[in-house]
């Protein structure tokens, strides 16, 4: 197979993968988070079978406490956001007039030094830009309301999801070692390289991240208590998880916190310690959080990431973004050993190919070579000249004589 047939075939798997998810998008939704699920507790599931447990045992004790956690977290913390979202959302319109309130004042002084003409055309166009951006959000949003879970309800993602991630989890290791025997040979090892990066890039991001989201969420939602700031928990907490999306859930958070916090308590010292906490909280991400739980070589960049969040959403709902991590990641590395490839190739460096090579006792043994000639010569590498037209004598430039052979150099 050529290197054409090879990249016609890869492109047609691609093709035909993302038309799946396309045709089969309404039912994936728990069979993906029970995949993700599955990759993600299966580091767990080896430290106990290499402790002496069968790996079915090990993946039932592991599934059982996960989703033992997870209904206890939801329990718990459910009702407290849902009280405080119904809460806020009944106050907002207050938020809203007590800061035009505060506000007003230092708006107004900044457009009275403003020519007219110039605030009418600035508030056309930012009236333009925030329907176009109220209209993008509402269509992501029914997307990953209606696209992930159009045929779907809550019953049956709860009872889908243990189900597929128990029996992916169990029998990790033999799809694994199944799919590797399905691998080309000549290319395996390339294969196996790469997606060895994949998972190294995927552990240390969802893994890693997640981490990351779930302790800035506490340490937010309890600072912005602890300071007095009215539905401080569910903004700290939203903020934390938003903040899987790089920047954006810090700037909302930020953005939300700072505009109750001026509703509430005006402009004083309240609001610098509204703000000390999301300093604090950015410094601790920054300086251990983030490079101890994720670390400096996952190598997907935060606007790749947040485009990769906002395209599966908006074409494949909720399904769309728990894709969109691991597709990125994948074209991430794809992209960077294609790119390393021909950074090494000679469509690059446009270098000679060499004829020959060699060294004796005096030195190096330099070539140079011509179509249907060639001549030694001593000292140097061996070279060969790019730009001496083909059939040619180096020497005359004329048409190089008919040989019996007898007489040409050795290459």
């Amino acid at each position: 197979m050529t290197i054409r047939d090879q990249v016609r075939f890869w492109l047609l798997a691609c093709a035909a993968f993302f038309l799946l998810v396309w045709l089969f998008s309404s039912i994936l939704l728990p069979f993906v988070a029970g995949m993700a699920i599955a990759y993600f507790l299966d580091p767990l599931a080896d430290k106990l079978e290499a402790r002496g447990l069968s790996r079915s045992v090990a993946t039932a004790i592991i599934t059982a406490l996960f989703f033992l956690v997870f209904i206890f977290v939801l329990l718990l913390i459910v009702p407290l956001i849902g009280s405080q979202l119904a809460g806020f959302l009944e106050r907002l319109p207050g938020y809203i007039v007590d800061l035009r309130n505060q506000a007003g004042p230092y708006i107004q002084h900044i457009t009275d030094k403003i020519a007219p003409e110039t605030l009418n055309s600035v508030g056309e166009s930012i009236k333009g830009q925030t329907a176009n951006a109220i209209k993008w959000a509402g269509n992501i949003f029914g997307n990953l309301l209606t696209g992930g879970l159009a045929l779907l309800n809550f019953l049956s993602l709860a009872f889908i999801t243990p189900v597929v991630s128990f029996y992916l989890l169990r029998d990790w290791d033999k799809i694994v070692a199944k799919v590797d025997s399905w691998l080309p040979r000549r290319s395996a090892a390339d294969i196996r390289q790469c997606a060895r990066e994949i998972d190294v890039t995927l552990a240390g991001f969802v893994r890693g991240q997640s981490t990351v989201c779930l302790l800035l969420g506490l340490f937010y939602g309890l600072g912005l208590t602890l300071v007095g700031l009215e539905f401080g928990f569910l903004i700290g907490l939203m903020t934390g998880i938003l903040s899987f999306v790089p920047y954006f859930g810090m700037m909302v958070g930020f953005a939300v916190g700072l505009g109750v916090a001026i509703a509430q308590f005006g402009i004083g010292l309240d609001v610098v310690f509204v703000i000390g906490v999301f300093v604090l909280g950015q410094l601790m991400e920054g300086n251990f959080l983030t490079p101890k739980l994720v670390g400096d070589k996952v190598g997907l960049h935060a606007v790749w990431v947040m485009f990769a969040l906002l395209a599966g959403g908006a074409v494949f709902g909720l399904l769309g973004v728990m894709l969109a991590v691991p597709v990125a990641a994948a074209i991430g590395v794809l992209v960077r050993y294609a790119l390393a490839q021909y950074l090494d190739s000679r469509l690059y460096s446009h270098a000679p190919h060499p004829i020959a090579a060699g060294a004796n006792a005096g030195g190096d043994v330099n070539v140079v070579a011509v179509p249907g000639n060639a001549k030694q010569a001593s000292g140097g590498n061996a070279v060969v000249n790019p730009q001496q037209p083909a059939g040619l004598d180096t020497d005359t430039g004329t048409s190089p004589k008919k040989s019996d052979g007898r007489n040409d150099p050795q290459l």
